[in-house]
């Protein structure tokens, strides 16, 4: 698929019980693997249209055809979040293929490379502000600007339990996950009278690639994870996939500049 390629399928509706998020239409960013992949399934399986966006085109298209198969409606876009022109024109396929935006979760990451802070490159810091902060921000603002169109919406940021602590292991990843933090309450506080609600979701430790990614550059980090957290173990992408499926559901509809964290009690 190249950068202006769309895939494209009629919209269909599910079989089986009315979903969370039925005849929703949902953009999932980061969900050619791990959290956004678990996300992008699940919200098709509760009814919505989901719309998929990551720089691994060729991953979504495997996902966007399983989903069709399942009786689903998806549709795939590339997107690169350092690129501010690749988030507004993800939005404008999004806008093209069903003309509405109700909700968006903004999965979309990047990871640096595991280290003190007087190790941190200035590559490295470059790289999580124009990913982990820059291009939440400028999505979040494109989407929003659709949203209203049709009366409101829905917005959903992953962050991180880094954000929450002192992250000497990933410092750059942290104060950036922590600024996101700090844009999604204020985003909720000046969308809430045009009917958006914004939260974030601070997973801790949960078993996707970015954690085997880890393991490979610091080896036990996986074991030291699991020790950390009080229910014995990370959780499962889906698990966090379900956090965000209430949160862009008419059930967490009074809930909004809300950070709830899904990491098996490791922040308490």
């Amino acid at each position: 698929m190249t950068n202006t390629d769309i895939s494209t399928t009629a919209s269909t509706t599910p079989t089986g019980p009315a979903g969370l998020l039925l005849d929703r239409v949902v953009l999932v960013t980061g969900a050619s693997r791990g959290i956004g992949e678990a996300a992008a399934r699940l919200f098709a399986a509760e009814g919505a249209r989901v719309v998929l966006a990551a720089r691994q085109t060729d991953a979504l298209d495997v996902i966007v055809a399983d989903i069709r198969r399942d009786g689903g409606t998806a549709d795939a876009v590339p997107l690169d979040l350092a690129d501010p022109a690749s988030i507004a024109g993800a939005i404008a396929a999004v806008d093209r293929l069903h003309g509405r935006l109700d909700g968006a979760f903004n999965n979309g990451a990047a990871i640096q490379t595991p280290g003190p802070l007087d190790e941190t490159t200035d590559e490295d810091v470059d790289l999580q502000f124009a990913v982990n902060f820059r291009g939440h921000w400028r999505a979040m603002v494109a989407e929003a600007a659709l949203m209203r169109r049709s009366g409101g919406g829905a917005i959903v940021n992953t962050s991180s339990i880094g954000s929450r602590r002192a992250n000497p292991a990933l410092p750059a990843y942290g104060a950036m996950k922590r600024a996101l933090n700090s844009i999604t309450e204020t985003a909720a506080v000046t969308w809430a009278p045009q009917g958006i609600r914004v939260n974030g979701l601070t997973p801790g430790g949960t078993a996707t690639r970015m954690i085997d990614e880890w393991e490979a550059a610091s080896p036990g980090i996986r074991a030291q994870i699991d020790a950390s957290i009080p229910l014995g173990r990370m959780a499962e992408p889906e698990e966090v996939a379900q956090a965000a499926c209430w949160l862009l559901s008419d059930r967490a509809s009074a809930v909004t500049g809300a950070i709830v964290p899904v990491d098996g009690g490791a922040g308490a």
